[in-house]
């Protein structure tokens, strides 16, 4: 029995960041938009479609349909069940190294901040570099819509057939750094604001809520640039020709060589504030997303 209690978390950690990507996915289809948007360098994306968070859903919605919201649903759900089961068995597998070497907790018991942040942010780091082509499906489906994949194994079968298995890999190097900002950022400012906020709130939903906030406006403005730039190597693809009725990949050079060229040339062309692009659906997702995954995980361990 002792067996199947070990493995019930990395259950509950899937199905609650399940139920949260259901709860908060056309936000996070809106922050998409916004990051690719405005590309001087890429014609395809250079307008300016929309004005902020509300004018995007609005749009889109009209425009597309409300199921174009939920386009990239799926790989978002692949991502959800891969990378939380493999960041909740690093993390704790970290923990229990860390543990036995004496690094982990204080001479009072208490666990050490900065052991847990590391444990983390090398979990998350790890996690997210893994299921990273199920990141790069989810952005594609989500900046193109409906009209342009057939799904989700359409999307696939066309990346792996004209940018290879590397294309599955766009943007590996942000991702894994995102992933640690956020783990460092996170943790501690909310243990911190749960802390202090205890003798108004307790430690009842509401403290939650408040404290999940302020954390995700401290993790959204330190990843916000990295997510950015992320999105916008994920979404870099060859351009499809056709000659004598056949589909081929173009030669066309790379937009963006690396992380740091997409940063420079994003900053030259757009200024500074373009890597704040899409911040406000960012902090908004955050919030809910962890409410609705801590409420459903802390139910579950009911049962």
């Amino acid at each position: 029995m002792a067996e199947v209690k070990d493995w019930r978390p990395f259950v509950y950690g899937g199905v609650a960041s399940i139920t949260a990507e259901f709860g908060t996915f056309p936000i996070d289809t809106t922050k998409t938009r916004l990051q690719v948007q405005g590309q001087k360098i890429d014609q395809t994306f250079s307008q300016l479609r929309y004005r902020g968070m509300t004018d995007a859903f609005v749009k889109i919605s009209k425009e597309e349909g409300l199921r174009a919201l939920y386009s990239g649903i799926w790989p978002a759900v692949l991502r959800q069940a891969t990378y939380g089961t493999i960041k909740f068995g690093t993390y704790y597998t970290l923990k229990k190294l860390a543990n036995e070497r004496g690094l982990l907790t204080n001479e009072d018991g208490s666990e050490r901040v900065w052991s847990n942040i590391l444990c983390a942010a090398a979990a998350g780091a790890i996690s997210s570099a893994i299921a990273n082509p199920t990141d790069v499906l989810k952005v594609r489906m989500q900046v193109h819509g409906r009209a342009h994949h057939q799904g989700l194994i359409g999307c696939f079968s066309e990346i792996y057939k004209y940018e290879g298995v590397r294309g599955l890999w766009r943007g590996v190097g942000p991702t894994a750094q995102r992933a640690v900002v956020i783990a460092s950022v996170e943790l501690p400012v909310y243990d911190f604001c749960k802390l202090q906020l205890m003798n108004a709130f307790g430690d009842h939903v509401a403290n939650h809520f408040i404290s999940s906030f302020i954390a995700s406006l401290g993790s959204a403005i330190a990843s916000t640039p990295i997510d950015v730039i992320r999105t916008r190597l994920m979404n870099q693809r060859p351009v499809s020709m056709t000659i004598n009725g056949l589909a081929t990949a173009a030669a066309t050079p790379k937009l963006y060589s690396g992380s740091l060229d997409c940063a420079v040339q994003t900053i030259r062309n757009e200024g500074p504030l373009a890597l704040y692009k899409g911040f406000i659906p960012t902090w908004v997702r955050m919030g809910p997303w962890n409410i609705i995954f801590f409420i459903t995980y802390e139910q579950l361990k009911k049962y």
